[in-house]
């Protein structure tokens, strides 16, 4: 959820910068088409009900959760007490107070704790978007190349447009590599 994903596709694209426009398109291109065909492939080679990432971060869960105890304020209510703190779950409303499930729509800790001690299935309070059918549906997108140079349709303004170099000079030196921050964030507060 934190993670920037502009950053990673620029980190994973840094060679293919330095190519020509087509180029460079044609290798997006192939890096999609071939992160689309390993998740599709890992997505329908799963057996269990959730996906691989997902059951692995379930199953996290469920260990965390052996060392908490269960009390039932209601039939749906209950409060579970982790090392000395008190969270509340609802289970009609699949709210638990630490805020995880509802982010995540996958059973934190705390709902793993209520879950056991009712001898429910967690997978059934775990969101659609993680079961592998899902998951194969969302990659199921192909990513075709793009068209041939001599199959483009350029209309004839567009082909008479002459384009011309930049105005300025390139000054001498290797060229840089990062590109220069804006003011606004060199004076933002560094955590």
């Amino acid at each position: 959820m934190t993670s920037n994903i502009a950053e990673s596709i620029n980190a994973a694209l840094v060679s293919a910068r330095e190519l020509p426009i087509y180029d460079f398109l044609e290798e997006v291109r192939k890096m999609f088409g071939r992160w689309n065909c390993s998740n599709r492939k890992e997505a329908t080679q799963t057996y269990t009900t959730l996906g691989k990432k997902y059951q692995e971060m379930l199953t996290l869960n469920e260990e965390m959760s052996t060392r908490m105890t269960v009390v039932p304020l209601t039939e749906y209510l209950y409060t579970v007490n982790d090392g000395g703190r008190n969270y509340t779950a609802c289970l009609l409303e699949r709210k638990y107070v630490c805020g995880r499930f509802q982010v995540d729509e996958l059973p934190c800790p705390h709902a793993w704790a209520v879950l056991k001690s009712k001898f429910l299935m967690p997978e059934e309070y775990c969101s659609n978007y993680y079961k592998p059918n899902t998951i194969v549906m969302t990659y199921d997108l192909s990513v075709y190349p793009l068209p041939d140079r001599n199959d483009w349709n350029i209309p004839e303004h567009v082909a008479e447009e002459v384009v011309l170099p930049p105005k300025w000079k390139i000054p001498p030196g290797r060229p840089k590599k990062k590109r220069n921050k804006t003011l606004s964030e060199l004076m933002q507060p560094k955590n």
